[in-house]
């Protein structure tokens, strides 16, 4: 079977085009991903949909394709966690220390993506090793090739497509909690609506730091996402007064430095804490946001005695 019947669904015209059921995108999405696909078809069904904005249901379908495409890959985990920002705004991955904390907590984390576009200093791969043992990643190039070909195609269209949004939801390990950062701001509830639809029952969604899973602690966030497979719509409330970005061009963050204790950086540290917070509000370590986090700086203050009995 080709792509083209999927391409008419989305592309009649007006009046005639309409959306894929969850159905329809999971079969379309499983040509593309076995090769079966012309790649004509395929930058076709994309960029109409990116045009028009894609739904629930496609997303759906779309994701439940890629985790049949690639099943029982990774090791087992309580947290999935997607890294799939781009951009040369970003810095020092702050996130990575936060899931560290999440692995002190006796979590077990998979991280998996792909950043494209970013300065050395918020390279996310040169700072695996500050993640710690309880965090798996993954590299997109490695665990699925035809997703990673479907990720460049953004370098053929000068666009990104929906399949950012997919990657974000696939959750290769099959974790039974998942965190997602999200750009814009619109797509927290598409990507809620998504998960729901896929069975996922504990999910938290912010607009985070170049699309990364990574709170700003001086602003107010908003949280969507699922608890027991119900959606949520709370506010994490801001910690810090201060005004300024998540990520100052002008203003380095030594990671090394700051889990070691040799810098001191309260705002990096709050970003650490608030997102892991989240984190562990996610996987049920603490009932509440405010609870997770005060868990969060607790075990900050005491990460380098709690990695000596570690060892």
């Amino acid at each position: 079977m080709s792509l083209a019947p999927f391409v008419q669904i989305v592309a009649r015209g007006k009046g005639r085009a309409r959306a894929m059921t969850l159905d329809e995108a999971q079969e379309a999405m499983t040509l593309i991903l076995q090769g079966k696909a012309a790649p004509e078809a395929v930058g076709a069904l994309l960029m109409v949909m990116r045009l028009r904005g894609e739904t629930a249901a496609e997303i759906a379908g779309f994701t439940a394709a890629l985790r049949r495409h690639v099943s029982g890959a990774l090791p087992a985990a309580d947290l999935d966690w997607p890294s799939y920002a781009a951009g040369r705004s970003r810095g020092a991955p702050l996130f990575l220390l936060a899931a560290r904390l999440v692995g002190q907590a006796r979590y077990r984390i998979s991280m998996h993506g792909w950043n494209s576009h970013q300065s050395a200093a918020a390279s996310v791969r040169d700072a695996l090793d500050l993640a710690g043992p309880q965090v798996h990643y993954s590299p997109l190039e490695t665990l699925c090739p035809a997703a990673f070909a479907l990720l460049q195609l953004r370098n053929t269209f000068g666009l990104r497509s929906c399949f950012n949004t997919v990657l974000r939801m696939w959750n290769p390990s099959s974790a039974a909690a998942t965190v997602q950062g999200v750009f814009h701001p619109s797509y927290r509830s598409l990507q809620s609506d998504a998960a729901a639809m896929l069975g996922q029952k504990r999910l938290t969604i912010i607009k985070g730091g170049g699309g990364e899973f990574e709170r700003h602690p001086a602003k107010s966030v908003a949280v969507f996402g699922l608890r027991n497979g119900a959606r949520i719509n709370e506010t994490a409330p801001p910690l810090l007064v201060e005004t300024r970005r998540l990520h100052e061009v002008n203003h380095a963050v030594d990671l090394r430095a700051l889990w070691q204790g040799t810098a001191q950086d309260p705002f990096a540290i709050a970003t650490i804490t608030s997102t892991a917070a989240l984190a562990l509000w996610t996987l049920k370590a603490a009932p509440t946001i405010a609870t997770a986090q005060e868990m969060s700086r607790t075990l900050w203050a005491n990460r380098q005695q709690q990695e000596s009995l570690s060892a």
